[in-house]
């Protein structure tokens, strides 16, 4: 059972609530571009596992097989109260490295790139997270918690930290001691220096407060979300890849065999002294900070938003129905192609051509599909969606280029 899928529609329901109270509260924590960049990144995180090879998954079935201490029992209580406190450990571990390691940084940082707080964050997940944060859960194996158990509670530990990602509920007492709470993880989200790589607990803050990594959020030091390196962009792939375009180029460029290893292992934020000096990152000063937010024309919100409708219902339709490896491959590419260019239109770019050539190749899984004996009921819905989506782009294409044309004085 895919608790995460379950939670789906609680999810939405609470993200609409929260968007209400806050406009309500006249304290909206909402933008249109953020919150699509962030549920698209979602949206691809899901999709995931549809193109990916489980090595993780591999080397856990290895480990219980031949490593293991035996099986616990999965019906006894005690069981899920040390796999959910385990897993809690193995996670802040996973989490902490993630923000001290420029590898696993590499993935992670897409999930603190929204320069909002609000439920949509906590929903911004990586695609790249399979690479390598598989190992720090192989101590539950070797102490033989079962897998549905382990898959279980990890469901739980991410379904938890949900609803810590909001603005609008404020200090909890007592409970701030021993658990995740939405103060003490606005601390987590924030860039300022006092606030950098703190509290990395999934459900327990006690991880944090053991460990020295905890610090309270301030009421005369109000967060400022996002990332130092700011993004600057709502293209997913971008979002997903660029720290990682960043080693590999660090990587080339240094004259040193050494550094070009060390690149890929540093702690976060490290760079070989000759590629610092000849391509400098400048990094603004967190007084100098304005969120990226590029105006645009509201049917090209409205246009983009009516994208991440289409592929969370895409991305549902993948979930309920056995597909091959190569339909999954091919539904995720369409997936990946309709968030990056719905990226472009929230840039403010003019993207009708790589729209278009989204479509083409839309048209050309459909026609594969037709030809490959797919009900007609699906190549109803794509056709449909295709011919609406032209309709609109033509639309957008014409009301954009009537706001870029220049106005004559009479």
């Amino acid at each position: 059972m895919n608790l995460i899928v379950l939670a789906v529609p609680f999810f939405i329901l609470a993200i609409v609530l929260e968007w209400l109270y806050g406009l309500a509260r006249h304290r909206n924590t909402y933008r249109l571009n953020d919150s699509i960049s962030s549920l698209s990144l979602g949206v691809l995180s899901q999709a995931r596992r549809f193109v990916t090879l489980g090595v993780g998954g591999y080397v856990y079935y290895l480990v219980t097989r031949y490593f293991s201490l035996p099986l616990m029992d999965s019906g006894h209580w005690f069981t899920w109260v040390l796999a959910l406190v385990l897993y809690d450990l193995c996670y802040y571990w996973l989490h902490r490295l993630g923000h001290e390691r420029t590898i696993l940084w590499a993935a992670h940082v897409a999930h603190h790139q929204s320069e909002d707080y609000n439920l949509t964050t906590a929903l911004r997940q990586t695609s790249t997270g399979f690479l390598l944060g598989w190992i720090f859960y192989i101590p539950m194996y070797l102490l033989g918690i079962p897998a549905q158990v382990v898959v279980t509670v990890g469901a739980i530990n991410l379904i938890y930290q949900f609803w810590v990602h909001t603005e609008h509920v404020p200090k909890l007492g007592w409970y701030e001691w021993i658990f995740v709470t939405p103060s003490n993880h606005r601390v987590h989200h924030a860039q300022n220096d006092r606030y950098m790589d703190r509290n990395y607990g999934g459900i327990f803050i006690l991880w944090d407060r053991l460990f020295g990594t905890f610090q309270e959020e301030q009421a005369d030091d109000p967060p400022v979300y996002g990332i130092r390196g700011a993004l600057k962009s709502w293209n997913p792939l971008r979002a997903l890849t660029h720290i990682y375009v960043d080693m590999f180029r660090d990587s080339l460029r240094t004259a040193r065999w050494s550094d070009k290893l060390r690149v890929w292992v540093s702690r976060t934020g490290w760079r070989p002294d000759d590629v610092a000096r000849r391509y400098p990152r400048p990094k603004a000063e967190l007084a100098e900070f304005q969120k990226f937010d590029p105006a645009i024309p509201t049917w090209t919100g409205v246009y983009a938003f009516a994208q991440l409708v289409t592929a969370v219902v895409l991305l549902d339709f993948m979930q309920k129905t056995v597909l091959d490896y190569w339909s999954g491959v091919a539904l995720w590419a369409a997936l990946l192609a309709s968030t990056v260019t719905t990226g472009l239109w929230l840039e403010g770019a003019n993207a009708v051509r790589w729209d278009g050539l989204r479509l083409a190749g839309l048209t050309l899984l459909l026609g594969l599909a037709w030809s490959a004996g797919v009900g007609s009921q699906i190549l109803l819905w794509g056709s449909a969606y295709l011919v609406l989506n032209l309709i609109a782009l033509l639309l957008l294409q014409r009301s954009t280029a009537a706001m870029a044309a220049p106005v004559t004085a009479h």
